[in-house]
């Protein structure tokens, strides 16, 4: 089985401990290695490539969103560097959001998140897709909404996209309350809470199997690619609260 490699650059100790201890518990998670500062990460990104970075943004030496934009302008050899960075940090303003994505960030997490989220956090970062805290997607939409709410309405919506040019947003996506079933908004509710699929069928009492169907279905009905794509359109309908 490939294992997903990670590196930690966060100053405080004790956090930078259980962080790692917490990802080791999983088979598929290798944490590669750790740094306390901007400096001393950045030298171990270079040597060790891992797949994902989590980066804290209140680093001593450097602020982790400068350390963020030179991790995606950095250039081994011949080939571009291309670890991925998930944010964790206490910052829920929507200025360090938008500055964390400006910047390059692949996920943003806010570090009271849970550890079955922060897990599914690592694994959808690694698989290509933007894991954002559902606090935080509302804070990128409130920011798009203010700079053009008479956007005429799109038909797609990327959450890095968005924040990286919120004028492409429209104010509201109207999605018909009734396309989706009782059960499939009970799910859809918690996927904006950030719950992963195991996590849901626990809240729900049903199998993971069926939570996978339900989310399936989801993904069709609101022709989304996604489940953060998911749930931006539905807090952005207002679907969900």
């Amino acid at each position: 089985m490939t294992k997903i490699r990670v590196a930690l650059i966060e100053d405080h100790d004790l956090t930078r401990v259980g962080i790692r201890t917490a990802l080791m518990q999983k088979d598929e998670i290798e944490v590669v290695g750790e740094a306390a500062n901007a400096t001393e990460g950045i030298k171990m990104l270079k040597l060790l490539q891992p797949d994902i970075a989590i980066i804290d943004i209140g680093l001593p030496d450097k602020d982790g969103i400068e350390l963020t934009r030179e991790v995606k302008f950095i250039e081994s050899g011949k080939e571009l560097f291309v670890t991925k960075v998930l944010i964790l940090t206490l910052r829920d303003n929507k200025e360090a959001v938008l500055a964390a994505f400006a910047a390059g960030a692949d996920s943003y997490c806010m570090k009271d998140i849970r550890f079955d989220n922060l897990l599914e956090a690592v694994r959808v970062t690694y698989n290509g897709n933007a894991w954002i805290d559902p606090a935080i997607a509302r804070i990128v939409l409130q920011q798009a909404q203010q700079k053009n709410p008479h956007q005429p309405e799109v038909t797609s919506f990327d959450t890095k996209a968005a924040v990286n040019n919120p004028e492409s947003v429209n104010n509201q996506e109207v999605i018909d309350p009734y396309i989706l079933t009782e059960r499939e908004l009970e799910v859809l509710q918690l996927i904006v809470e950030g719950c992963s699929n195991a996590v849901i069928a626990e809240r729900l009492y049903i199998t993971v199997g069926t939570v996978k169907t339900h989310v399936r279905n989801i993904l069709n009905k609101l022709c989304a690619d996604d489940r953060t794509q998911a749930a931006v359109r539905a807090l952005r309908s207002g679907l969900v609260g």
